[in-house]
């Protein structure tokens, strides 16, 4: 009786959670008013109260104690045990001590109880202990095998992700059996547990190929990140089965453009052309502006295994040597590539623009086009910017075009850059490999008026396409950027404070013109690449919507992704969408199409997105740790990138980044000053702080952990300061030993906050920065991005 009493009591009190009541009051409810039991029924509330499942109020009233909501989020994990959760972008990271972590690895999702909220201030965010992990991050891993029988196990594997490296991984010998140094690929079994905390236990599933073989390297990452790289059967199938001309049937109703002088302007590499442009003057003296693109939705038909196949990649992934492209090259590099002078069936935007850069008319259609010319950024560069003229010689009919749109291109970046449009300019790096893969240079790339001019063009159509389907009120896919959070736009003008760059404008009413003016100020100082990093961290990322909220960082009201079909799935369904609106109408039944597919497409393609940058990344600092192998001793000049207790962030002139750790920093003791954020000898008073150029050392290199690690040569002509800090244990030279940014204990760093520059975009990195552009396509060693 007394348990089922229990549960009656508690089923009363939860079901009505916001009253209290008195003893008397619940027997009466309950129907239970003998003597006897109204006893039973203190005796079970004083129980439930001691199991803190009724609490008593000031009037002595009995109530429900409210249940915790249950709190989950992904676990960041440091190499010291302790780590973070992050359960919602608004709120500070919850700390997790190492006893309370229940083992959770880096990027499981767990849920997490609090056990001591934050301050009010901000000062000490919240502390709590992991109950549940929900689900693993880590289903399977790569590394190198080492034989070692012993315990049943036939080896281990060796791993070189650095959020898990430091776990052993012990192979059982269920699966294949692989020799001393194969890469391999291992499902895991086991997770860290109590008794072994440090030891995970798995499979040996595939050999990837031997740890010296040309191309593994990278092949790892491939594999760590879980990228799609070889197309199934059926896919290849269908692509072969994809006739290499176009027939007049697949001609009927599209417009033909054939006639116009449109050419291709991309990278001499760039083996996928998927945007074709013309300008000329109208008689009214606004500009006609065409881009057409490729229209590959026409050959990936829904629900077909091509299509099915660009939905899981999401993207094209640009690595150092190679592309692992969306669609099978037999599309991206024949029927989809507009290649000159062959018909090729297309998605079209031409719009008249006026001498202020308004778009005052635009048609959007599926057409048939005809390239005039492979041009390249090189030669039309020799044409517009140098005048060269062998060259203008050489494309003498295509001469006065290329002078109108660099023109109109001038118009389109003053209209921007009124509206307050941000322009990130990082440098972009490229990595030169010789045939066996092996890094022989990094070069900066250029980004000249070509560049400039043809990410102009796929901004207009893309804003264009977005606003003419947003006011059409219909189901829609969009490209979206948020305006920042403010705590970190604050924290953000702090440090431009600090370096002596104050920022004068309404924090909560933050306009990108704010922000536009903060590049324009810095423009041309040491500490410009900073502060672009600053503010990119500083930013929310780009992502896929079917809302349109509007583009912050191009200043943007509208803003989709419609001039990159061949590398991005997102595109192919802007596509899709805009010939089923022309052919079914806009009406409510029309609408129902996607209405119900366009979150989801929107929400697995930016995931896509994120993975495939993380992967070009991973490679990227890979292979920028494999080429400065070869430089150990030697002296460059860097700029410090970013300050941190335990030491210094420097970026050498070809972009490679590297750390100089304060323990390596022998002339003094030097200590972090926060508000500063500087590193501060206690002695002579020397000061390090962001933007400060300096000359390094280059002392040693870890390729499989992409570590780069540096000395300063001459720490004496280090600038000296007034500033003088408190002595403290916490901030002794040497403390704070990780490698990794956070390493004070505070919240993470997030980020990968990146912002689309239209056509082609920037993006930030972990140790570092590059700049990839995703619109003209990118040289296949290079980088290449596409956040916006």
């Amino acid at each position: 009786m007394t348990i089922n009493l229990k549960e009656q009591i508690q089923q009363h009190l939860q079901g009505n959670s916001e009253l209290s009541f008195s003893a008397e009051k619940l027997a009466a409810q309950l129907g239970l008013q003998g003597a006897d039991q109204f006893t039973t029924i203190i005796q079970t509330l004083a129980q439930l109260e001691r199991e803190k499942k009724v609490q008593v109020t000031d009037r002595g009233e009995f109530q429900a104690v409210p249940k915790k909501p249950v709190l989950s989020g992904i676990f960041h994990g440091n190499d010291k045990g302790f780590g973070f959760v992050a359960y919602d972008p608004d709120e500070p990271d919850i700390y997790v001590n190492p006893d309370h972590t229940m083992h959770a690895l880096n990027g499981d999702e767990v849920e997490v109880d609090i056990l001591r909220p934050g301050k009010p201030d901000g000062s000490q965010g919240p502390e709590g202990q992991v109950t549940k992990i929900i689900t693993h991050h880590y289903e399977s891993v790569v590394g190198e095998f080492k034989m070692a029988a012993e315990n049943g196990y036939i080896g281990e594997v060796v791993l070189k992700d650095k959020k898990i490296s430091k776990y052993k991984f012990m192979v059982t010998d269920k699966g294949i059996h692989p020799t001393d140094g194969e890469v391999v690929t291992a499902d895991v079994t086991r997770y860290p547990t109590d008794d072994e905390p440090k030891t995970m236990v798995g499979i040996a599933k595939e050999s990837i190929g031997n740890k010296d073989d040309p191309g593994v390297d990278i092949l790892s990452v491939v594999y760590a990140h879980d990228l799609p790289h070889e197309f199934p059967e059926d896919v290849v199938e269908q692509a072969n089965n994809v006739e290499e001309s176009i027939t007049e049937e697949e001609k009927e109703g599209r417009i033909d453009i054939t006639n116009q002088p449109l050419v291709t302007i991309d990278s001499i590499e760039s083996k996928d052309l998927d945007d074709a442009v013309v300008v000329w003057r109208m008689d009214n003296g606004n500009y006609h502006l065409g881009v057409h693109i490729a229209d590959v939705s026409h050959y990936v038909q829904e629900g077909t295994p091509l299509d099915r196949e660009a939905y899981e990649r999401g993207t094209s992934v640009y690595l150092t040597d190679r592309v692992i492209p969306m669609l099978p090259r037999r599309l991206s590099n024949g029927i989809c590539s507009l290649n000159p002078g062959v018909e090729r069936l297309s998605m079209s935007c031409e719009m008249e623009i006026n001498g202020e850069g308004k778009v005052v008319n635009h048609k959007i259609f599926p057409s048939v086009m005809k390239s005039h010319a492979r041009m390249t950024y090189k030669a039309v560069n020799a044409i517009v910017e140098a005048h060269d003229e062998k060259t203008r010689t050489q494309y003498r009919d295509l001469v006065p075009m290329f002078e109108d749109m660099a023109d109109l291109h001038r118009i389109l970046l003053k209209m921007r850059k009124h509206r307050g449009a941000i322009d990130f300019d990082a440098p972009e790096a490229k990595i030169v490999v010789d045939e066996e893969g092996h890094p022989t240079d990094i070069v900066l790339r250029d980004r000249g008026l070509s560049e400039r001019m043809i990410e102009s063009f796929m901004l207009a159509a893309n804003e264009t396409v977005a606003e003419h389907f947003k006011r059409l009120h219909v189901p829609f896919l969009y490209r979206t950027h948020e305006t920042p959070d403010g705590e970190r736009v604050k924290s953000f003008f702090e440090f431009l404070s600090v370096i002596g760059h104050p920022v004068h404008g309404d924090i909560n009413n933050l306009k990108p013109k704010m922000l536009q003016n903060v590049l324009k100020d810095v423009a041309g100082t040491p500490e410009e690449q900073m502060v672009q990093t600053m503010m990119l961290r500083s930013m929310k990322q780009a992502k896929y919507s079917d809302q349109s909220i509007g583009h912050f960082g191009l200043g943007a009201d509208f803003y989709t992704h419609f001039t990159s079909p061949i590398r991005r799935y997102p595109d192919t369904t802007v596509h899709r969408l805009i010939k089923w609106y022309a052919k079914h109408g806009t009406g409510e039944e029309a609408k129902a199409k996607y209405e119900e597919q366009l979150p989801e497409i929107a929400e697995h393609t930016s995931v896509t997105e994120r993975r495939g940058i993380d992967t070009e990344r991973d490679v990227d600092s890979m292979k920028k740790a494999e080429y400065m192998e070869e430089h150990v001793g030697e002296t460059f000049n860097a700029v410090v990138s970013s300050v941190m207790k335990f030491g210094l962030f420097v970026s050498l002139e070809n972009t490679v980044e590297g750390l100089i750790h304060i323990s390596n920093m022998q002339d003094d003791y030097y200590e972090y000053v926060e508000k500063h954020m500087a590193l501060v000898g206690r002695r002579y008073h020397r000061i390090f702080q962001i933007g400060q150029p300096i000359q390094v050392k280059l002392i040693r290199v870890d390729k499989d952990q992409r570590e780069v690690d540096f000395e300063l040569v001459d720490p004496k002509s280090a600038p000296t300061t007034k500033l003088r800090v408190p002595r403290t244990d916490d901030h002794r030279r040497g403390n704070g030993g990780g490698r990794g940014r956070g390493g004070n204990g505070g919240n993470r760093n997030r980020d990968h906050h990146g912002v689309d520059n239209g056509h082609k975009n920037n993006r930030q990195i972990n140790r570092g920065q590059a700049r990839r552009r995703d619109g003209s396509k990118p040289s296949q060693h290079g980088s290449h991005n596409n956040h916006r």
